[in-house]
């Protein structure tokens, strides 16, 4: 899957984050890996200034960690997070 480093696709994870049984939120702070996950109350935390690529390096990489349950997505989001699953992260 090819993709541009955008705002749109930006908005895309974030749906498909927010059909999971993860609340995302943009935080300040000096965690070095740039986001970090709350197990036990299932909260992503992304550093809020990261620039849009950095986000959405976050947003993948995280995608690709968790468990998601693909029977609560959407169909387009079914089919983003299939296309996301076969697709090998390259910074």
């Amino acid at each position: 899957m090819s993709f541009k480093y955008s705002n749109h696709f930006l908005n895309k994870l974030e749906d498909l984050i927010a059909e999971t049984s993860y609340i995302l939120r943009y935080e300040r702070g000096n965690f070095h890996s740039g986001w970090c996950i709350l197990k036990d109350t299932k909260v992503i935390i992304v550093n809020k200034f990261f620039a849009t690529d950095g986000k959405i390096n976050c947003l993948l990489d995280i995608i690709k960690t968790i468990d998601i349950d693909q029977s609560r997505l959407s169909e387009k989001n079914q089919k983003l997070y299939f296309e996301l699953s076969q697709t090998k992260l390259q910074l």
